[in-house]
């Protein structure tokens, strides 16, 4: 705001030889600042570190050295005469001490023969830059709420430094601290991962740190793989990395170590896609998986990896394409072999999808672009179910809207209209290419599904199938939760044909954290459930589904609603008519709230069918 002023002191006199305090905001001088008065003159300043769009807040230890002044009368001012961007100053723990507390460069050497670091961190504590350095060169470079004050272990992979010096160098900590001598060499991953609290059960999240979009989903030897943006070193969004897990049936993940780094501080590794060469396409001796993704230094860049995605060596000829904007996704066009990449790309101060083609993953030449699509594309073909041999592509970005029609290679001619299949939680989803069976598989990112005080944050939707449908509004995309999910049933509940009348609840009797419902109902008033305290209902005078605070307009098909829900620690997902609407919504419900209930408002409902199998857990193998 537009507000400024001075505050000050009673005066206080000086007794040891440093004044040690917390200061961050503004680094304005004389604007944002705080001074050491004596005699009404400024013998000692200082600002915060921020005058740039983009900083943090944080606070760092600062320390003036005042031998000089012992034993005489000081006043603190604390100054904020700036407005607009980083018009204000923040200060905290102001102490006299005779030790310093002036954060400064520190560093630590580790001869590796283990394969894990384990880093001490405390999410909010001031952000530290972290070099790793073998043979004087620095081979990874991140920020890192490097911490005292131990809130969770996060872990780095060091096997590839074995028997090598690797040195540990921080930019700046305090010269008491003890978090470079509590980082630990060690071959086990830190202690009680995947059994903390709030740990999703079916949903995949990442061991350490904050995940989002998903990257790079391929079927590849037998194995799913799923790599997606990933900050290793802390709960919030910061250093992209492209984290790594595998499956052999889509629930059940394995986390690998990261696969791409970043090739150096500020040179992060942004979205994109994955898809597998053939021997002998190209110039390939064997199957090779080739990730087409997002550096942010340099622009759409190619690796390849021929162990499973295990280790990635970048192919030639990178940038592949230079240009404003960023997610590649590449593709096999059979009809015309070559390989098409459709990239967000920004262009005249619009927003489109840009279509690039090659024989050789070589040369790229631009083909086309369609406009009003943003972040992180997807291209694909389904058959329309039901029909002989109508097929048609689907386009969409990150919010999951998408079109319908026809891709020649060249250009993608959209029917009239977008459309929207997913509502609430949902972002960035990306499906599975080289699928053997002609399923087309998708998980997006439950964007916004946050899980405080945890050693990590955000998850995965469910994996869905996705399926061409013709309906009364014309052809439109379903998503219905893999039928692999059903290996984690356990034991079931079933009710048929029953009359639920106002104020009853089938369901009175079932407590737990994990269920997976299936209903189908008829009503003319209200028909809900309230799981675990999270509301989900149907109202038929408004023709709206409705999950938390989302909204969703569904129709009765037939007379009726049907419904499949799964509920997991931090979210429900709702799937409505067989997938024509789908529903993830976030939120971690009270320790004690565990009640399930089915009602009805206004008439009774006619329930067709109401099944509940309660969930046992995928466990995240470690």
């Amino acid at each position: 705001g537009g507000t400024t002023g001075t505050l000050t002191s009673p005066s206080f006199k000086i007794q040891r030889k440093y004044v040690n305090f917390l200061i961050g905001g503004g680094g304005y001088a004389g604007k944002t600042c705080m001074n050491l008065l004596l005699n009404g003159k400024v013998v000692r300043t200082a600002t915060g570190p921020n005058t740039q769009p983009g900083g943090s807040e944080e606070l760092d230890w600062h320390s003036w050295d005042v031998p000089d002044l012992m034993g005489k009368e000081v006043v603190i001012q604390i100054v904020d005469d700036h407005t607009g961007g980083w018009g204000h100053i923040n200060v905290d723990h102001i102490m006299q001490s005779d030790a310093k507390k002036t954060a400064g460069p520190a560093r630590r050497e580790f001869t590796i023969d283990k394969q894990y670091l384990h880093l001490p961190v405390k999410t909010g504590a001031p952000k530290r830059r972290m070099k790793f350095i073998v043979d004087g060169k620095t081979v990874r470079e991140f920020d890192i709420e490097l911490t005292d004050e131990l809130a969770f272990q996060t872990f780095a992979d060091v096997s590839q430094f074995n028997g090598e010096t690797l040195t540990l160098e921080v930019n700046k900590l305090p010269e008491d601290s003890k978090a470079l001598a509590n980082v630990a060499a060690s071959d086990e991953l830190p202690a009680e991962m995947y059994r903390e609290r709030l740990r999703p059960q079916f949903h995949f999240t990442s061991r350490r740190g904050w995940l989002n979009d998903p990257n790079g989903l391929v079927y590849f030897n037998g194995e799913y793989h799923l790599f997606y943006q990933h900050n290793p070193f802390g709960w919030n969004w910061d250093n992209m990395h492209w984290g790594h897990a595998v499956s052999k049936d889509l629930v059940r993940w394995r986390e690998l170590p990261e696969a791409l780094y970043p090739k150096q501080y500020g040179d992060w590794c942004f979205s994109g896609s994955a898809f597998v060469v053939k021997k002998g396409q190209t110039g390939f001796d064997q199957d090779t998986m080739v990730a087409a993704f997002t550096s942010t230094g340099r622009g759409e860049c190619l690796t390849a990896s021929s162990d499973g995605g295990r280790t990635w060596k970048e192919l030639p000829g990178n940038p592949a394409v230079k240009h404003a904007g960023r997610d590649p996704k590449v593709i096999w066009h059979e009809p015309t072999k070559r390989w098409i990449m459709a990239v967000y790309d920004e262009f005249q101060g619009k927003q489109w999808i840009a279509f690039h083609s090659t024989p050789d993953l070589k040369k790229w030449t631009f083909e086309s672009r369609i406009e009003g699509f943003f972040e992180c594309p997807d291209l694909f073909e389904l058959p329309v179910q039901g029909s002989k041999d109508e097929r048609k592509w689907v386009l969409y970005a990150a919010d999951g809207k998408y079109v319908l029609g026809q891709f020649d290679g060249h250009e993608f001619k959209a029917e009239k209209g977008k459309h929207q299949l997913w509502y609430g939680n949902f972002y960035a989803a990306q499906t599975f290419s080289d699928m053997p069976d002609g399923r087309r598989f998708q998980i997006g990112w439950g964007n916004g599904i946050t899980f405080p005080g945890m050693p990590f944050n955000q998850q995965m939707t469910v994996p869905v199938e996705l399926t061409l449908t013709q309906t009364k509004d014309g052809v439109r995309m379903f998503a219905e939760p893999v039928k692999e999910l059903s290996t984690l049933r356990g034991e079931k509940h079933s009710w048929k044909d029953i009359v639920l009348k106002q104020g009853e609840n089938p369901l009175k009797d079932l407590t737990g954290e994990l269920f997976d419902i299936h209903t189908e109902f008829a009503t003319n008033e209200t028909v809900g459930f309230t799981l675990r305290g999270v509301p989900v209902v149907f109202s038929a005078k408004k023709m709206e589904l409705t999950c938390g605070n989302v909204k969703a307009p569904l129709t009765p098909e037939g007379g009726r609603i049907q419904l499949s829900i799964l509920l997991d620690r931090g979210s429900v997902e709702v799937f409505a008519n067989g997938g024509r609407v789908a529903m993830s919504v976030g939120g971690i419900p009270k320790e004690n709230e565990r009640m399930l209930e089915m009602f009805a408002r206004g008439d009774s409902a006619k329930v067709v069918i109401l099944e509940v199998a309660e969930l046992k857990s995928a466990w995240f193998e470690k």
